[in-house]
């Protein structure tokens, strides 16, 4: 199937029940006119053995007051944080992992969020995602993914070099990419380096679903970068219509992601009124918004068992199962044990962070477990979650190079509930074995 094909009905808003009143059989998605071939191999590494729990960490409150934190990247002893309603601060890695009741004060700002052209912060949108150049610091350069109103709501993706030529320099932030439509919300944000030293970037569909079929808009789509912004060469090519830059498309709202030990790209996705996936990357995939987003036994969308063309998630929680997924982190270290080899994901509604066993081949789930078959079968997934209700709403988990897991809360980002937001709010806390 090629790039003319589209979808024959029409594309609505979430949860509409018309889509179904289609022929089914008639439906297609958009594919490219040429994949890459699919390298994926069985893994190599195994997920530790036993259940992961809340009684395999200390908690320790590191930073207090912050404002929206949005992301967090460690390289080479810094931990630069976004902070959605602001711009990126600086801390010393050490200190973080050290320390404790740590002030925003205590890090440097690199950049203010008035030193980001047409910056704005409509709704979810703000200072998002944040990245290091992959030759940090010999390439001192960092990224930054953040909401933009200039004439229209949209977002970018800028590089700043942080060892500017001159004292007197100026902040002056170069886009890399631009024209990645915006909203209110819905605007994705998140990106990272992959071990391919190229950049990905995760959009959301801007409230716009029918952009998310459109393979010349940069909506609801995972794109795959060079450090300078130009495609990554062997991605999908989507013929004469289409934007290069793209890797996949089809998403609502993804806002996680992370790379397993043998390079396969995991991302988190919000759905709609529940309905949030965890999906294994595939280049060239569309993963099926806004028609496709369930089982059979989901009565408002299409299931993506009748479509070829849709690539399934290895997560799907259902019509009735909310997590708002945001960040999603792959936890490869040795320090936390029961945890090695897993995935955390972080829930802004749930207030949890759910941590996500993969195992490939034939293997059987506990109860709650993912084995459906019209779930991506080259993994099972198992669930437990932790903190539930904890430190209220949880927007990103990152693995630090001490081996200890930072969560940053989201309780001031005005849909908090309950005893949240506490005095301190926002947070970053440290999670690390007990002593």
């Amino acid at each position: 199937m090629g790039l003319a094909a589209s979808l024959s009905v029409p594309i609505g808003t979430a949860g509409c029940l018309d889509r179904l009143e289609s022929d089914s059989a008639a439906v297609e998605l958009v594919t490219p006119e040429d994949v890459p071939d699919d390298d994926w191999t069985e893994p190599d590494w195994e997920p530790a053995v036993g259940v992961p729990g809340e009684g395999d960490v200390d908690a320790t409150t590191v930073v207090s007051n912050l404002e929206i934190p949005w992301d967090l990247t460690f390289a080479d002893g810094d931990a630069f944080v976004t902070e959605r309603d602001g711009g990126v601060r600086r801390f010393d890695a050490g200190d973080l992992a050290t320390g404790a009741d740590l002030s925003p004060e205590d890090g440097d700002i690199v950049l203010e969020g008035g030193d980001l052209p047409d910056r704005a912060a409509p709704g979810e949108g703000g200072t998002l995602g944040v990245a290091v150049h992959p030759e940090y610091p010999d390439v001192a350069a960092l990224y930054v993914y953040y909401t933009v109103d200039d004439g229209s709501v949209g977002n970018r993706v800028v590089r700043y070099d942080l060892e500017p030529e001159s004292d007197d320099h100026e902040p002056d932030p170069r886009p890399i990419v631009e024209g990645i439509p915006g909203a209110t919300t819905h605007n994705g944000g998140r990106i990272a380096f992959g071990p391919d030293d190229y950049l990905w970037v995760l959009t959301g569909d801007a409230e716009a679903p029918a952009l998310t079929q459109d393979p010349g808009s940069l909506a609801g789509a995972v794109l795959r970068v060079t450090p300078d912004g130009d495609s990554a060469p062997d991605n999908p090519d989507w013929g004469e219509a289409g934007d290069p830059r793209t890797y996949t498309l089809g998403h609502r709202n993804p806002q996680g992601i992370d790379f397993t030990p043998e390079g396969t790209p995991v991302i988190a996705e919000h759905g709609p009124v529940a309905r949030d996936e965890v999906s294994l990357l595939r280049a060239g995939g569309n993963y099926g918004w806004d028609l496709v987003r369930g089982g059979p036994d989901d009565p408002e969308y299409e299931n993506y068992d009748d479509h070829e063309d849709a690539t399934p998630p290895v997560v799907n929680t259902g019509p009735e199962t909310t997590w708002a997924p945001s960040g999603l982190a792959f936890y490869g270290e040795e320090r936390i044990e029961p945890w090695e080899n897993r995935l955390f994901v972080c829930g802004l509604v749930s207030e949890t962070l759910f941590v996500v066993t993969l195992r490939s081949g034939d293997t059987t789930v506990a109860e709650g477990g993912y084995d459906q078959p019209w779930l991506d079968d080259r993994f099972t997934a198992s669930v437990n979650r932790l903190f539930e209700g904890t430190y209220g709403r949880l927007r990103h988990a990152e693995p630090g190079p001490d081996g200890a897991v930072y969560l940053l809360t989201s309780n001031r980002d005005g849909r908090a509930g309950g005893e949240f937001p506490r005095e301190t709010d926002d947070r970053i806390v440290r999670l690390e074995p007990p002593e």
